[in-house]
């Protein structure tokens, strides 16, 4: 079975311009912004507000630190929920724990920016690596980094750490409580989301011009099958909702046949807890459902962000240290800057560097009109914090510098459960830090090159090509058998969606050889007219002709 046709990719780098138009434009809210606003909002507020009562409010900035936690893990089943959600207590505690220690153990402001930048490096890998996302490493490395500065004996970490963990323990249990009134929400979501992104690339008829909307479809569906595959043991819900994610797949995979009202009708109707839609599937696909679980282990997944974890690592030790060079006398706050910028590829970084900036800066305006209320008292700080955390999670999803609209003003007002601190030098460190921190940890992004993303592209063009050829292979058979065309309908359908997500990772990177854009959209358009085929095949679209069949699968 002949593959796509290859050229041969010229060696010498190419330079890519940096995008410029469209940082701050702001986009549509997430559907769930406000679960993960509220959630931490309940996560906050009686650990804080009990501290205060019993005249402990040095320890907040502690507890709030296990509160954050309530900001992951709202789009997973609640049976992955569970564990994932409890690693990330755990992690937090753990890298809270390490920079306790350190401080203790070290005044040395050079030390401690490098124990800070280790963290930042290992928090960033392990929370790529394991999806845990969003928000990602950010808060973490905030955490960790905040209290590399907070003077303090090795006595007095125990003392710290507990109001971190019970409010951790508190988290989990907030998150973990809507699954008693809609405990198959988060998969009914994604679900959703797919039908909903299938609907989109169905309007277009499947016309050129499109790639991106069919990428954004197979990715939605990709991520419902995730979902899916971590809720445990089938249940009747979940057989229910297999079946409508492959009504999504076999719209993609035959957008002109598509019936993209009833895709929107079918994702509407799983908003509620009403029952799940029947999709009409014929008996011999529904009984095979199958989802290929395509996701690798955290281990496998280590290798390809060895660029962004030397990235961050330097990004941040320099950013600290050069804030120290300058004294400036709360380094961490460009540690923090700098390791949040780090995205998949240099442009997103990019992206990311300038809305730091843009949202720091108006942050620091919003506390200089804030501050006079937070310091009415312990009760005002408090409410002040809550007010901004709720803001943050509600904003952010919009564009990632109005949600540092709110962050700015929240992590100048914990530097206050400490003590009193004058607000104009907070400002003038916090506005310098952000500078360096941006500068800095961009030109780290800049000279750590990613020469390894066009390999990376070739190796995933391969298994497109492999995942092709194998449906094709049984598409000729005589009977390939339902189960096995299922799973290699499912296997070529992630080898494309990660083809699509390597390859635009991949154009992100500034200096590196030129990458096979044709190859790669040649094979897209292969696997899908062989995606269609194997759909026919199952039954699930109207027969053709076999001739023509036998040519879609073709490429």
């Amino acid at each position: 079975m002949s593959s796509a046709p290859t050229t041969p990719a010229p060696a010498s780098p190419s330079v890519r311009r940096l995008p410029t138009a469209g940082v701050l434009r702001l986009g549509r809210p997430s559907e769930i912004w406000f679960k993960p606003a509220l959630s931490v909002v309940a996560a906050i507020a009686p650990p804080a507000l009990t501290l205060m009562a019993l005249g402990r409010l040095h320890l907040v900035m502690y507890a709030m630190a296990g509160s954050l936690c309530a900001l992951y893990t709202h789009n997973r089943p609640y049976a992955a929920r569970a564990g994932a959600l409890m690693r990330v207590v755990l992690g937090m505690l753990g890298g809270l724990g390490v920079a306790l220690v350190a401080a203790s153990l070290t005044h040395h402001a050079v030390v401690l920016v490098a124990v800070g930048a280790l963290l930042a490096a290992a928090q960033k890998v392990l929370c790529d690596a394991s999806r845990i996302g969003p928000p990602g490493h950010v808060v973490l490395t905030f955490v960790s980094s905040a209290s590399l500065f907070t003077p303090q004996t090795l006595a007095q970490v125990p003392g710290h750490l507990a109001p971190a963990a019970a409010a951790g323990a508190w988290a989990w249990l907030v998150c973990m409580a809507p699954a008693l009134v809609r405990p198959h929400g988060p998969e009914r979501r994604a679900t959703a989301a797919a039908l909903t992104a299938a609907a989109a690339y169905a309007d277009t008829g499947g016309t050129e011009g499109h790639a991106r909307t069919r990428a954004a479809g197979y990715a939605a569906a990709q991520a419902a099958w995730q979902s899916l595959l971590s809720t445990g043991a089938p249940s009747r819900t979940r057989r229910a909702l297999e079946r409508l994610v492959v009504r999504a797949e076999v719209a993609l995979a035959a957008p002109s046949e598509a019936d993209a009202g009833r895709l929107r009708a079918w994702a509407g109707s799983l908003r509620g807890t009403g029952p799940v839609p029947e999709t009409g599937l014929p008996d011999a696909a529904a009984d095979e459902l199958l989802g290929v679980d395509a996701t690798r282990s955290v281990w496998a997944r280590l290798g390809p962000l060895t660029p962004l974890a030397v990235r961050t690592a330097l990004g941040c030790a320099l950013a600290g240290w050069a804030s120290l060079a300058l004294g400036i006398g709360r380094p961490y706050w460009a540690l923090v800057t700098a390791a949040s910028l780090y995205q998949a590829n240099l442009s997103l970084t990019w992206n990311r560097a300038v809305q730091r900036v843009v949202g720091n800066v108006v942050g620091v305006l919003v506390f200089l009109a804030v501050v006079p209320l937070a310091h009415l008292g312990p009760a005002a700080l408090v409410l002040c914090c809550l007010a901004f955390s709720f803001g943050a999670e509600a904003l952010i999803s919009r564009n990632y510098w109005l949600g540092s609209v709110c962050v700015t003003p929240m992590a100048l007002l914990i530097t206050e459960f400490g003590g009193y601190q004058q607000p104009a030098a907070l400002m003038t460190e916090r506005v310098a830090d952000t500078l360096i921190g941006a500068l800095v940890g961009f030109a780290a992004a800049v000279a750590v090159t990613n020469r390894r993303a066009g390999d990376r592209v070739e190796r995933a063009l391969a298994a497109a090509d492999r995942a092709r050829e194998h449906a094709a292979r049984l598409l000729a058979g005589p009977d390939p058998g339902t189960a096995a065309l299922q799973a290699a309908r499912r296997g070529l359908a992630v080898a494309l969606a990660d083809l699509r997500a390597t390859a635009d990772a991949a154009a992100g990177e500034w200096w590196q050889r030129a990458l096979p854009q044709e190859r790669v959209v040649l094979a897209e358009q292969a696997g899908h007219r062989t995606l269609a085929a194997t759909a026919r095949r199952q039954g699930l679209l109207p027969d053709r002709d076999p001739a023509t069949e036998t040519e879609d699968a073709r490429p």
